[in-house]
């Protein structure tokens, strides 16, 4: 697509421009966002706070947060909760029968789901504020402690979460990209030159080695090419289509192609997984070891590197990688159901439910190289990063994260900008055509 695309055709593209303007000034808006504090907050003890106990809070979260969480910012939760009532509203759409129907509804039917979707946003984000608010009341970093606190910082907090919500679906609808996934990655970036800074002054103090930085360095780029490559890498299925006629005319049989992707549920398993582990190591950070047995049981065993951990990581990276494939991204009774009412079929495969059961056994021999190249992407940089105490947050996740919205984002602008060209063609067919009718007309009859 690329090849036959011309970026010159941007400044044409009017429509194009003001999606990617209208991205821009909202994701603009985000990053303002996470510099504004808290009210209630003592910004002398969270800074110091935030030094000596940055590296407890872990990459994932301030890939999440982009650095909001760190200043305590309006937006401190991030879009986690969004993420978390998604997961929710998902798993559970796919065991009740009631949330099935209104699937199978529509537009209708998806609007209704969206709305449970928020209001279980709604209610996430209150338990999650009210949570790091005692964390914040029990780490000595409130002016004031009581209900005066918790209120302002709740009502705060879960304003930010729905702003930011609100942000991600204009983004969406109007913008240019995937709205939640182009926040998180907005905070990646933004988080980039610092984590960058305190990696190569690590380097410069001999507190890293050269050999150690010059290794990372490499597993990143290397990194972002396996990304890459598994990311356009396709299972083709032979489709046939019979010979048809349409009145007298005889339409010859053709063939094409199916393409199934290594890896159809793109990034969503990652940041699904993610956002699961991003609660109780923030929380469990903020109360500073004062939030019971519980929590220190959960910072113990759950933190960046442990073995509990990095077992439910992956655990959750697969499971969501099948989940979201086979209720999202890739539905094989419905693809099969499309190729039947377009007259394809598998060679050697009967179509209808023989076909929806091929489909599914590919996907499911696929999603095994998929499954294992994610888990293998964001595990494989926690568990170096553990073994040589590299203060690096940029990890497995947040290299699939950044590649992966990059690759989405210019994806859709090449087809706004193809769609242009084409419009642009049509339109001068047409007016080749006129001009052409008015040069056979003859001369007029007096």
């Amino acid at each position: 697509m690329a090849a036959n695309t011309s970026w010159a055709a941007l400044g044409k593209a009017t429509d194009l421009r003001n999606r990617i303007l209208f991205t821009l000034g909202l994701l603009i808006v985000y990053r303002l966002g996470t510099f504004i504090p808290v009210p209630g907050i003592d910004a002398v003890a969270l800074k110091e706070f935030m030094e000596q106990a940055g590296q407890g809070i872990g990459g994932m979260v301030s890939m999440f947060t982009g650095g909001a969480l760190g200043r305590m910012g309006i937006f401190a939760l991030g879009i986690m909760p969004y993420i978390s009532a998604s997961i929710i509203v998902q798993l559970m759409t796919s065991m009740v029968p009631k949330l099935e129907q209104l699937k199978k509804e529509g537009d209708q039917g998806r609007k209704k789901i969206n709305q449970y979707t928020r209001y279980g946003t709604v209610l996430l984000a209150t338990a999650q504020a009210y949570g790091l608010a005692v964390s914040l009341e029990s780490g000595s970093l409130a002016h004031e402690v009581g209900l005066y606190f918790r209120l302002s910082c709740m009502i705060t907090l879960v304003g930010g979460t729905m702003f930011l919500m609100w942000i991600g679906e204009q983004i969406t609808n109007r913008g240019i990209g995937n709205g939640i996934s182009l926040i998180i990655f907005v905070g990646i970036i933004a988080e980039v030159p610092a984590a960058l800074a305190q990696f190569f002054a690590s380097g410069r103090s001999g507190a890293i080695s050269p050999a150690i930085i010059i290794a990372v360095i490499v597993m990143v780029i290397v990194t972002i090419m396996f990304v890459v490559f598994m990311e356009r890498a396709l299972r083709k299925i032979h489709i046939q289509y019979p010979r048809r006629q349409a009145g007298m005319k005889v339409y010859e049989g053709g063939s094409s192609h199916l393409p199934v992707k290594v890896n159809p549920a793109g990034v969503i398993p990652a940041i699904f997984a993610s956002s699961l582990l991003l609660l109780p190591t923030t929380i469990s950070t903020f109360s500073s070891g004062s939030s019971g047995p519980i929590m220190s049981w959960l910072l113990a065993n759950f933190g960046p590197g442990q073995p509990l951990y990095l077992l439910f990581f992956v655990s959750m990276i697969v499971f969501f990688a099948y989940f979201y494939t086979f209720n999202v991204a890739f539905k094989p009774d419905d693809v099969a159901n499309n190729l039947k009412n377009q007259n394809g079929f598998v060679p050697g495969i009967r179509p209808g439910k023989k076909t929806a059961e091929y489909l599914e056994y590919v996907v499911n021999r696929v999603l095994v190289m998929g499954s294992a190249y994610l888990a293998l992407v964001c595990i494989l940089p926690e568990i170096l990063r553990g073994q040589f105490a590299i203060p690096f947050y940029f990890g497995g996740t947040s290299v699939l994260i950044v590649v992966s919205v990059t690759m989405d984002t210019i994806q859709q602008a090449q087809s706004h900008l193809l769609a242009h060209q084409y419009e642009g063609l049509i339109e001068k067919s047409q007016l080749r055509g006129k001009s052409k009718k008015r040069a056979k007309r003859g001369p007029s009859r007096r």
